[in-house]
């Protein structure tokens, strides 16, 4: 008979930050949101990453809601909220963002 711990693997711990794809600072902190209800809503943008961002506005966004955003004038963007807290609201886009839009809008683009 083995050593009870002999049973179990090793797991190293979580990470805190899971997401995909490093965030980054962005130039341009302005963004329009809309909600499902068609409702237009100004927010900053706070950061940025392929495939998704982080924004504050004053709003009724919960998470699982439906939005689409507006970046330096870019065509609508669709997401999806996945997390909120106070004013700050986590979005993940439906699809991969455009690299000339991501450039654009990252300190890395300079």
């Amino acid at each position: 008979m083995g050593y009870m711990t002999s049973q179990y693997r090793r797991v190293e711990p979580a990470r805190l930050e899971q997401r995909a794809a490093h965030r980054h600072p962005v130039l341009l902190g302005r963004a329009s949101v809309r909600d499902s209800g068609k409702e237009m809503l100004e927010a900053s943008l706070v950061d940025l990453s392929a495939y998704g961002c982080r924004v504050l506005l004053d709003g009724g966004i919960k998470v699982g809601d439906r939005i689409w955003l507006r970046l330096a004038g870019s065509n609508p963007i669709s997401a999806t909220a996945v997390w909120a807290e106070g004013n700050r609201l986590g979005c993940k886009f439906d699809e991969m963002l455009d690299r000339a839009l991501f450039r654009e809008l990252t300190l890395q683009g300079c």
